[in-house]
C-alpha cells in the first residue's frame, strides 16, 4: 500500500498516520464507505470505444463507464497536461486510482505534493483536469472523492482502501503499464477534450456512459 510520509512539525517528524483500518479485508471489502464524502455508484457499463469515439460521461472527472480499448499508463505516472478521459477510465477498471486537479485552482506546491504521492507508485496516476468544481478529485472505479487540500488525510485513506482492491474493480490487477504499439503513448498521450453533453449522443461518434 502507499506509504504515507511523516509530517514535519518544528523540525521533528511526527508519525505517519495509521491506515491499517482502511486496508480491504474479507470482513471489510470496501473501507472507502467509511470515508466522509466518498461518492459511490454502481457502474454497469464497461464497453470499449475506439480512439476516435467519445463518451458522454455524467461526472467530471468520470469514474467509470464505457472507455477506450487502450488504458492510460498508470504505474505512478504524472502527466503534466490533461489526458483523454476515455483512456484514464480504462485504467480505473484495472484497479488504478486517478488523482485529478484543476490547474486553475491549485498552485505549484499543491501539484508537487500530489506528484510526490503518485510518482513511481503502481496503480496511481496524476493529471490535470480543467474546469472541475473542486480543486482536487480522486477517482477509483465507481468511487469519487473531492477535496480542497493536498494535505487532506482522506486522500491516503481513499488510496489505501481502493487502489487494486479486488472487491471494487472489474479487472482487478490487469496491467497499468504503457500499452504502446500505437495504442497509448505515455510520452504523447491523446489530449483531453471537454466532455460532450448527453444531447450530443449519436450512438456512433459519441456514445453514452
Amino acid at each position: 500500500m502507499l506509504a504515507s510520509c511523516a509530517n514535519i512539525v518544528g523540525g521533528v517528524a511526527s508519525p505517519a498516520p495509521d491506515l491499517s483500518s482502511f486496508v480491504p479485508s474479507a470482513d471489510d471489502p470496501d473501507p472507502s464507505r467509511r470515508i466522509d464524502g466518498v461518492r459511490i455508484e454502481n457502474v454497469e457499463n464497461a464497453q470499449h470505444v475506439g480512439p476516435g469515439q467519445r463518451v458522454a460521461y455524467t461526472a467530471a472527472p468520470p469514474f467509470g463507464g464505457n472507455h477506450d480499448q487502450a488504458w492510460a499508463a498508470c504505474n505512478g505516472v504524472v502527466y503534466p497536461e490533461p489526458v483523454r478521459s476515455e483512456n484514464l477510465v480504462h485504467s480505473l477498471e484495472h484497479g488504478a486510482v486517478w488523482i485529478a486537479y484543476d490547474p486553475d485552482r491549485v498552485d505549484a506546491g499543491t501539484v508537487d505534493a500530489l506528484a510526490a504521492r503518485v510518482e513511481g507508485n503502481p496503480y496511481l496516476v496524476l493529471s490535470p483536469y480543467p474546469g472541475m468544481e473542486q480543486p482536487i478529485s480522486l477517482q477509483s472505479w465507481g468511487h469519487q472523492l473531492a477535496v480542497d487540500d493536498a494535505a487532506d488525510p482522506r486522500i491516503d485513506r481513499f488510496v489505501t482502501a481502493l487502489r487494486i482492491n479486488p472487491n471494487t474493480h472489474p479487472e482487478f490487477g490487469a496491467s497499468c503499464d504503457e500499452v504502446g504499439r500505437g495504442y497509448f503513448d505515455q510520452d504523447a498521450p491523446p489530449p483531453f477534450v471537454p466532455p460532450p453533453g448527453p444531447d450530443e449522443i449519436d450512438g456512433s461518434a459519441i456514445v453514452g456512459e
